[in-house]
């Protein structure tokens, strides 16, 4: 087994203090723009992933962003997660298009179709699976979403496991007053409406929707690190308008909100995930599936994997 890899970069670390110094409210600008790198997950389906990546550890508190297709698979040909562990911190898997099915060692499983969202808390130790539906591997079809990590603080790694599902018709939405910008509230709020999920630390997760000559300012708190990840389209994003396309990433600079805007002359519209949270602060060392604060932890969550203690995923009846 390898060793563990301590993931405190100085450039994440520089980069969330200048973020969140003391400093007048102001509209945020964009820090810096990174490029999606396309890699392999799961059993082997293709995702976009702008963090983890060379250099670009985490972005405290979100540890990673994969975002998966859109891929058509042929029948019997779709891939999905196999069985695997996880300690330390929350997955939110949220699918856009596709289905799969969840099944855990605590005994949740479900389905999830498009709109649907888990965010699943594996404190303490979790071990679980996400496949394609017995259906949509017999019939195939568009696969796409996005699964995203948060991490836990130190207080909460050990915590019981938990799982939360929201329906596609339970995430509140919004549309603006000329109908160019919607948005589904998934975490946090916009446009007047709130989301009911639970989440350890203060976030935000918002799915927005940009016809061309949209534009919006979206509140981000001044504690928050901020990003927004364009999956379709190109968008104008900060103060200083800065031009984000498909399969980039925006960091955002301090302030207590953000500009975002797609330009009147784009033929379709622009879709983007806004991630906000309130930074732990904390040391993280993490080792695949694991994410803790000391290698210590870390070398404890595979010997507890390893012995058994995460549990095993009931058979189906």
């Amino acid at each position: 087994m390898p060793p563990y890899v301590p993931m405190n970069t100085p450039m994440n670390t520089s980069l969330n203090a200048n973020m969140n110094a003391s400093t007048a409210l102001q509209t945020r600008r964009v820090a810096r723009v990174i490029q999606a790198q396309s890699t392999i997950e799961g059993g082997g389906f293709p995702v976009r992933r702008p963090f983890p990546i060379a250099g670009f550890s985490h972005f405290d508190p979100f540890l990673l962003i994969d975002h998966l297709g859109p891929v058509r698979w042929q029948p019997g040909a779709a891939l999905g997660a196999p069985d695997h562990p996880h300690r330390g911190f929350e997955t939110v898997t949220y699918v856009l298009a596709g289905e799969n099915e969840h099944r855990d060692s605590f005994g949740n499983a479900d389905v999830l179709r498009p709109g649907d969202v888990q965010w699943m808390t594996a404190g303490g130790g979790v071990i679980h699976s996400e496949m394609p539906t017995e259906r949509f591997q017999r019939e195939g079809g568009v696969q796409e979403g996005f699964q995203i990590w948060v991490n836990l603080p130190a207080t909460d790694k050990m915590m019981t496991p938990r799982y939360q599902t929201l329906r596609a018709d339970d995430i509140p939405r919004a549309t603006s007053a000329d109908g160019r910008v919607a948005v589904r509230v998934i975490a946090g709020e916009s446009l007047g409406h709130t989301a009911a999920i639970d989440t350890r630390v203060p976030i935000q997760m918002l799915h927005f929707t940009i016809q061309p000559g949209g534009a919006l300012t979206q509140s981000v708190p001044a504690e928050q690190s901020g990003l927004i990840y364009v999956f379709k389209g190109t968008a104008w994003i900060g103060s200083d308008r800065r031009e984000v396309r498909e399969g980039q990433a925006a960091l955002l600079e301090s302030g207590d909100s953000v500009e975002i805007a797609v330009d009147a002359a784009t033929k379709g519209a622009a879709e983007l995930l806004l991630l906000s949270g309130k930074p732990l602060k904390e040391p993280v060392a993490r080792y695949g599936p694991f994410v803790m604060n000391t290698p210590e932890q870390i070398e404890q969550a595979i010997r507890d994997y390893q012995g058994g203690r995460f549990g095993v995923i009931p058979q189906r009846t």
